[in-house]
């Protein structure tokens, strides 16, 4: 089992930037793809991004050219700079990994953008 915990989250104002870190500890061998998801109250969870083992990144369209995902594999954390954010946004964000027989989540990190 991986454990992952996110930080970084917390008010920002409309057009604003945050860093989300989320560190991974346990059984990281088994990770392939780290990445992070977003949900906004009763709304389903939506992929933001991935970064992939081999070195791929991906990214729902309404974040690119804002959004940057990176990983440091040294240290198993995935980090996500987000630049020109906006109040309608979904608000928490979750990390999680995937790998052999392995698929984990953190908890979340709220991120508020105030307009």
């Amino acid at each position: 089992q991986v454990q992952l915990v996110e930080s970084g989250g917390g008010l920002v104002q409309a057009g604003g930037s945050l860093r989300l870190s989320c560190a991974a500890s346990g059984s990281t061998f088994r990770i392939e793809t780290m990445g992070w998801h977003r949900q906004a109250p009763g709304n389903q969870r939506e992929v933001v991004a991935t970064f992939a083992s081999y070195g791929i990144t991906n990214y729902v369209d309404s974040v690119k050219c804002r959004f940057t995902i990176s990983r440091d594999n040294a240290k198993n954390t995935v980090y996500l700079q987000m630049n020109s954010l906006k109040p309608e946004e979904p608000d928490v964000y979750y990390c999680y990994a995937v790998g052999n027989r392995m698929d984990d989540w953190g908890r979340g990190t709220l991120v508020t953008v105030s307009s």
